[in-house]
């Protein structure tokens, strides 16, 4: 079995872009708990399966380079898409 890393990379970097650039609103009442994340984790799976590997590509039977991108948007998100408090600022 080959794993195509191009995809896989291309993926989650271009994922990773996106996700520091998500930042949470304080006015939204909107709480994403650690649930919410595993159920769009599955959907993202799922999709990925329907959506099929990339032409020639027989590593795995989904779009491997979508669940990086994926995976890639939520570590963006925790690591760099958070506000900076303004408490310490005087």
């Amino acid at each position: 079995m080959v794993v195509y890393a191009g995809p896989l990379i291309l993926g989650f970097l271009l994922g990773f872009i996106l996700g520091t650039r998500i930042k949470e609103n304080p006015e939204s009442k909107l709480k994403f708990d650690a649930s919410v994340y595993i159920v769009t984790l599955i959907f993202a799976v799922a999709m990925a399966y329907f959506l099929g590997a990339f032409p020639y590509y027989t590593d795995a039977p989904l779009a491997s380079g979508f669940v990086a991108a994926f995976i890639g948007i939520i570590v963006g998100k925790l690591l760099f898409g958070r506000e900076r408090s303004t408490e310490n600022e005087d």
